[in-house]
């Protein structure tokens, strides 16, 4: 099997690493974070170098890419520590294309394409723990439609976004809606996250929605792991960062007058930080490559990526802070600031705990199978 990126991949990872490198700066960061977490300037770059049309079917004015592409996007993006939930927009047009009808699809996807439209899942609530099935948010039919009520929380970028792709139950089943933020009825309470990213608390009463579909858990599912896949991407560009920071810091580091570089146990820490690397990467592309694989199997490829994932993110955290020093925690250096992102993303979408027991109890299913 070939595993090298194509032409056209390696140039928009060219494309992407030089935005990130000249236009989004760890001070640019630092103002956006002092701002509130989110720029929607920024947003529009990204909607500008064609970022959150990437995905988006060409007959809605994306795209047309993979989920390897996204993947490209997403690790580079990482590499900034960018603050924008780009991988919302990768979520909502697979939602959207795989579930929603036609005029559902005219009236959200170009608008997703072009930047014009941040729609964002809003799937989490308070007592739910990761679970999927778990959603006390209710809808009721209505004139024209249905209205939605309910409590939906930390919501990436809530308080900006322009929509919510959001799960709720209608007649004892979970169904997708769209519900638009300006809409009567919803309320939003905005807060920066330890990463410096902007969410939300979502409180809905009575508030119009649009049915997507009624298989609203199949489609929660795809969400879900949509953003999984770009989460472990992400994160491989975040450890990338870490462990290139560490070893610049260890070649300039004396101790009793010699590079800190140089002392052997050191040297073998860093090396276990590279294997990790290596390691996550790895699922992250096999993440990446099982998004089109029947739900059960993808399932299952996600639970198993972000295990890797979860693990690879403490531990090269953990061991960069620890070579590091005191100065590895400080707010003015860089590399604290890739220790949270490492942080808030191994709980993202479900953290490794929670993964490990989807990977157990699988591996029980099967061996109930075959026994």
């Amino acid at each position: 099997m070939d595993f090298d990126f194509s032409d056209d991949q390696e140039q928009l990872r060219d494309a992407v690493r030089k935005w990130v490198d000249k236009g989004y700066s760890f001070e640019r960061r630092r103002a956006a974070v002092e701002a509130g977490g989110f720029s929607r300037d920024a947003w529009n770059e990204l909607a500008e170098l064609g970022l959150t049309a990437l995905t988006v079917p060409e007959a809605h004015g994306g795209l047309g890419q993979t989920a390897v592409d996204a993947m490209v996007v997403a690790e580079e993006l990482g590499r900034g520590m960018v603050l924008e939930p780009l991988a919302q927009a990768f979520i909502a047009s697979a939602v959207l294309s795989e579930f929603g009808s036609a005029e559902v699809q005219g009236a959200w996807l170009p608008r997703i394409a072009s930047g014009e439209a941040l729609v964002v899942l809003a799937q989490q609530e308070r007592k739910a723990r990761y679970r999927l099935d778990v959603c006390d948010a209710t809808a009721t039919a209505a004139a024209g439609g249905h209205t939605v009520s309910g409590t939906k929380s930390i919501v990436a970028a809530g308080d900006q976004a322009d929509a919510f792709l959001l799960p709720a139950q209608l007649d004892g089943k979970i169904a997708m809606f769209v519900v638009e933020r300006s809409a009567s009825g919803v309320a939003t309470k905005g807060y920066v996250t330890q990463d410096g990213s902007r969410a939300a608390e979502v409180v809905l009463a009575n508030a119009p929605a649009t049915l997507v579909t009624t298989d609203g858990l199949a489609a929660l599912e795809l969400a879900v792991d949509t953003g999984i896949a770009a989460t472990c991407a992400e994160a491989v560009g975040v450890l990338d960062k870490t462990v290139a920071g560490t070893v610049e810091y260890m070649n300039q580091r004396k101790q009793f007058g010699v590079l800190i570089s140089s002392f052997q146990a050191l040297r073998h820490r860093v090396a276990d930080m590279k294997m990790q690397l290596e390691l996550a990467r790895s699922m992250s592309y096999y993440a990446s490559l099982k998004l089109g694989a029947p739900a059960a199997e993808r399932r299952a490829a996600m639970a198993r990526a972000k295990v890797q994932l979860g693990q690879a993110m403490r531990f090269v955290g953990q061991q960069s802070v620890q070579l590091h020093g005191g100065i590895g925690v400080t707010d003015e250096y860089i590399g604290s600031h890739y220790f949270k992102k490492l942080t808030q993303l191994e709980m993202a979408f479900g953290d490794t705990l929670h993964h490990l027991g989807e990977v157990s109890a699988r591996m029980q299913d099967t061996a109930g199978v075959f026994a």
